[in-house]
């Protein structure tokens, strides 16, 4: 029997099916879920990254869509893929290590459709304030995996203090990254004189790096917390508010320091892992670095311009390495935990070009006022930063943090400027 209206659920399927607000919903939850699994899961985060890109085609437009990709800001990230497609050509290594080597850029290519998408929607919002829960969860879970290692989903042999999943150098990112964004809400807050909406993401904020202080920490988020503040204060504050609130900073810091013997134990680990590599040839985790970054050097300067090819890395580290056991100079490896040698080995200076000018045109993309921008440029200063310790774009956990942050803020960014664009008379509008 028909409905009054002659309207059937396979009707209302039908419609929706070919209806581009429908999908362009549905884009935005696959968006808001990717940032929900990130803290937790690699498997899901990779479905829905493959989701989103589905979801996405029935909106796009294809003629705005090709102008998009002109931009430089989706233009090169292609261009890396490409450029680690084209580079198997000249390398010596197996096609299986070629190809496993491609698979790390793949995921600059749902960048784009990132951009492009939220440039049209106005759930931007959404994907950072799950991103935000999900960390805040994972930051209470790693409190009970500290009073009760038995809920770690680790194995008891690769169990690491207060880690339920993934580990301590992907956890730290997701923390230093919410705490140190959340810098920017709480100031505005503040001087809005909304003392309680403030207060409680100053709290958030606040666990967070006391997790990182009493439970684990990574050496690379010591390092760059400093320099992720700093660009807050330099853009957002006056001298007197920077002044106070170095002041302030200095003394949670000593006080943190003589609290916590996990943060001592960390910090300490710097220099005694530089002495043993320097003395004793130790394959510490500063003495690997050290030995990778002085062998990468060595293999960037025999092929300059194009470099080996891709996957080349680890025959080329086999070729020198020594024999002796546990030594830093006999370890052989396929990431040399720089992000500028990863690329500059297997592509030269041609992929080091790239690289540079993907961080360029990010970091310019960011350079106006307003929560979003500071987002994006977090997102992308970590990511230089951390990626002088690691390969952050290609790593999975930290190259999505990447890809999710820019192509999201990007697209609300842009969105804005051409709100504001068509805002203004048109004598007004430059070309």
């Amino acid at each position: 029997m028909s409905t009054a209206a002659g309207f059937s659920p396979a009707s209302a399927a039908l419609a929706a099916w070919r209806n581009p607000a429908a999908w362009a919903k549905a884009a935005d939850i696959v968006a808001v879920l990717i940032a929900l699994s990130l803290p937790w899961s690699t498997s899901l985060v990779g479905i829905f990254g493959a989701v989103f890109v589905i979801v996405v085609l029935p909106t796009l437009d294809l003629k705005s869509f090709l102008q998009s990709l002109q931009r430089p800001i989706a233009a090169l990230p292609i261009a890396l893929f490409l450029l680690a497609v084209v580079g198997m050509l000249w390398s010596d290594a197996a096609w299986g290590a070629r190809t496993y080597a491609v698979s790390p850029t793949a995921k600059l290519l749902v960048l784009p459709f990132l951009l492009y998408h939220f440039e049209r929607s106005t759930r931007g919002m959404w994907v950072f304030n799950a991103f935000l829960i999900s960390c805040t969860l994972l930051m209470v879970m790693s409190w009970l995996v500290l009073l009760q290692p038995s809920l770690s989903l680790k194995p008891p042999i690769d169990a690491e203090r207060g880690i339920f999943v993934k580990n301590y150098i992907d956890q730290s990112q997701e923390f230093t990254l919410c705490a140190v964004a959340l810098a920017y809400p709480i100031v505005t807050l503040l001087r809005a004189k909304k003392f309680a909406l403030a207060g409680l993401l100053a709290v958030i904020a606040l666990s967070f790096f006391v997790n990182m202080a009493f439970v684990i920490v990574s050496r690379t988020a010591l390092v760059t917390v400093p320099v992720m503040f700093a660009v807050f204060a330099f853009l957002h504050l006056r001298w007197r508010s920077i002044l106070i609130i170095v002041g302030a900073a200095a003394v949670m810091a000593a006080v943190a320091w003589q609290a916590s013997p996990q943060l001592r134990r960390t910090a300490e680990t710097f220099s005694r892992d530089y002495r043993l590599y320097k003395e004793e040839n130790k394959a510490t985790s500063i003495g690997l670095r050290l030995e990778y970054w002085r062998k990468s050097l060595g293999f960037f300067a025999d092929a300059p311009l194009i470099g080996h090819g891709t996957g080349s890395t680890r025959g080329l580290f086999a070729q020198v390495a020594t024999k002796e056991v546990e030594k830093a100079t006999s370890d052989v490896i396929g990431n040399p935990h720089n992000q500028t040698l990863n690329v500059a080995v297997q592509w030269g200076t041609v992929g080091v070009v790239v690289l540079y000018a993907i961080w360029f045109w990010h970091l310019r993309l960011f350079r106006g006022e307003g929560l979003v921008n500071w987002i994006g440029l977090l997102v992308v200063v970590q990511n230089i930063f951390t990626s002088l310790f690691n390969s952050h774009i290609f790593d999975f956990h930290e190259g999505w943090m990447y890809v999710l942050g820019v192509g999201v803020a990007g697209g609300m960014v842009l969105k804005a400027k051409s709100g504001d664009i068509a805002a203004k008379p048109a004598s007004s509008v430059t070309p």
